[in-house]
């Protein structure tokens, strides 16, 4: 039951921070900011959210100064939303899987040959064709049968 409870005030966290995040911070530092998901311990007195930061380095840095120093204010905007003893201690961890998912796709798009129709969807739109001038020669094919038929008899 407490994994549940965890669990739940994890999903409150993740939803409160990124609202007050996106509509309600005005610090210019903080741009571009997605809460990815939020880990809580088990005693639910600290959470870390991760976030991840569409920009380059240098503008990461500064984004995640910007919400290490608005941290207090957001715990307070998470106090009003979450009725709980303690409020949760923030600390903002910068997730790194929205980057390497990026890079592992560029890997892919370099590894894959580029002529035509190498591609998968080139390979499935082709596939798709080739069936569907099969259906249409079958089709022909049946209308003459069935035409000559007629003419026998």
């Amino acid at each position: 039951m407490n994994s549940r409870r965890t669990a739940r005030v994890a999903s409150v966290i993740r939803e409160a921070v990124s609202t007050a995040i996106l509509y309600e911070l005005r610090d210019p530092r903080i741009e571009n900011v997605t809460v990815t998901r939020v880990e809580v311990s088990g005693d639910i007195q600290h959470a870390k959210v991760y976030v991840s930061i569409m920009s380059d380095e240098r503008a990461q840095t500064l984004c995640m100064h910007g919400l290490e120093s608005s941290a207090g204010y957001l715990q307070s905007k998470l106090a009003e939303r979450i009725k709980t003893r303690y409020t949760p201690k923030l600390r903002f961890v910068l997730d790194e899987g929205v980057k390497n998912s990026f890079e592992v796709s560029k890997i892919i798009r370099e590894v894959l040959p580029q002529g035509g129709g190498d591609t998968l969807a080139d390979a499935e739109a082709e596939k798709s064709a080739t069936t569907d001038e099969e259906v249409v020669e079958t089709d022909q094919t049946d209308d003459s049968e069935s035409a000559s038929d007629s003419t026998e008899n």
